[in-house]
């Protein structure tokens, strides 16, 4: 086996004896990869501290292709402490790596870490979560293959009279379109195509109206359950917190 040195986060990690991990990492180079820990639950252990979810770095391993890389060591980039130390930040932090697992499954596009990554450290620097997740949320549907549309209308093509949007047919909806498909506003819809575009690691301030993040947040729910088939439990404890709130 050889040794590669990659830059990776921990997506997920799993016991693996009585003192290991195995932690799935996703890398640009070598997309998700489940590399062993070992030794990692002793208290002595110098990969103790390093080897859990959540941590972005330089990963040392041992590479095997068709099997279990070893890990050797960890040069920690971030471990987002501010994150991992709000209840509401690791929430929303652990459902974007999930989501993602779930994302790299159909797509090894090398952007997808990078957009991750950004999307975390605008979390861990105080950016709106809620926010910061619709905007990731929006962007790897472009990995899935099922973009709306937000150039104009879906069903019809007219980029005037935009009135509302349509989880249904798929994006904008026009005033002839419309078909009694729920409302949302102005501020939604421009909003939701500003979202599209916008590149996430420029983004240093954004504040929007919690009505208008909800109207955001239920297409986006709505669009997911339609297209892409993912239903993950740590959506359910998103919703949780947030009705905490």
């Amino acid at each position: 086996m050889k040794i590669v040195d990659v830059k990776g986060l921990v997506l997920n990690e799993t016991n693996y004896s009585d003192s290991s991990k195995i932690l799935n990492v996703l890398t640009s180079e070598y997309g998700l990869i489940g590399i062993i820990s070992k030794g990692c639950r002793n208290l002595k252990s110098k990969l103790r501290g390093s080897s859990r979810k959540l941590v972005y770095g330089t990963f040392h391993f041992y590479y095997k292709e068709n099997g279990l890389s070893t890990l050797i060591s960890i040069d920690v980039i971030s471990d987002y402490p501010k994150t991992i130390m709000n209840l509401e930040r690791v929430v929303y932090a652990s459902y974007l790596l999930d989501l993602t697992r779930q994302v790299v499954k159909q797509s090894k596009d090398e952007a997808i870490l990078a957009l991750l990554i950004s999307a975390l450290e605008k979390i861990e620097n105080g950016l709106s979560p809620a926010v910061v997740t619709n905007i990731l949320e929006l962007k790897y549907l472009d990995f899935l293959g099922v973009s709306p549309v937000v150039t104009g209308c879906a069903v019809c093509g007219k980029t005037t009279n935009i009135v509302s949007l349509s989880p249904v047919s798929g994006g904008f909806i026009c005033k002839d379109c419309y078909q009694n498909e729920g409302y949302y506003s102005d501020k939604a819809i421009k909003l939701l195509q500003m979202y599209y575009y916008v590149d996430l690691e420029k983004i240093t301030k954004i504040d929007v109206n919690p009505k208008v993040n909800e109207e955001i947040n239920k297409f986006l729910e709505d669009y997911y359950d339609r297209y892409t088939g993912i239903y993950l439990n740590s959506k359910k404890m998103l919703k949780n917190v947030i009705e905490l709130k």
